[in-house]
């Protein structure tokens, strides 16, 4: 599969593949754009990190320099990443906008946002499959909202 690391918006394939009934805790919802930074992870899974306005957590890139940051905690969410199965899920067509500001950061330091999500992920399927048992409250700490569950099929979790 080839794309260009960047931002994109899900695709109407995606939204019906996954539908919210299903799947609470992806972040879709009708007539709002689901705006990812999708990149490549060492697994070769094409991951979709998407940018949320207020982040609670700690599992996450905040974002630092724009004016939304400073009000919000704005950033990239680790835990509602979506891993995509094949291109057809990627919005070629749509034009995302995203703060500049944001956008400007994010690609300064989208090795640093790569290497944080697959770290995430890894950690999740190195627990899930006993490689690397994490403690159960830190497991639910990190875990307890994501969307990984969604994608064991595509992380070779049984």
């Amino acid at each position: 599969m080839e794309f260009q690391p960047g931002v994109y918006l899900l695709s109407a394939a995606f939204m019906r593949d996954y539908p919210h009934e299903r799947y609470p805790e992806l972040m879709l919802k009708q007539g709002r754009p689901y705006t990812c930074l999708l990149v490549y992870t060492c697994r070769d899974h094409i991951v979709g990190i998407p940018f949320r306005s207020s982040i609670s957590h700690k599992n996450a890139y905040l974002f630092t320099a724009s004016q939304r940051s400073r009000r919000t905690r704005s950033g990239l969410d680790y835990s509602k990443i979506a891993i995509l199965k094949n291109l057809d899920h990627i919005d070629f067509t749509a034009h995302p906008v995203v703060d500049q500001d944001e956008y400007k950061e994010m690609m300064q330091h989208i090795g640093q946002i790569t290497r944080e999500a697959e770290a995430y992920i890894s950690a999740y399927v190195n627990d899930r499959k006993g490689a690397a048992p994490l403690h159960p409250r830190e497991f639910q700490r990190r875990y307890q909202y994501s969307t990984l569950p969604y994608f064991h099929d595509l992380l070779g979790i049984e």
